[in-house]
């Protein structure tokens, strides 16, 4: 089972949608700049910070590069 097919799996079970293809390399994209930004556990914990805002992933990942420059 590949990341994606897993992703579904997990995403069915919790009785919610899985990410589109958009949405899977934004997640992505934020989790690197997380992770190069800071350390790498900051990478799924900023995932889930963003997800629990209710942003769109595209400010999430203005924010976070805001914050990576300004660091």
């Amino acid at each position: 089972m590949n990341a994606k097919e897993w992703i579904a799996a997990y995403a069915q079970a919790l009785g919610t949608s899985a990410p589109t293809a958009d949405e899977f390399r934004q997640l992505l994209e934020l989790a690197g700049e997380a992770a190069h930004s800071s350390e790498r556990v900051a990478a799924p914990v900023a995932c889930w910070v963003a997800a629990k805002s209710g942003r769109d992933l595209g400010e999430a990942m203005t924010l976070a590069r805001r914050i990576a420059s300004d660091g």
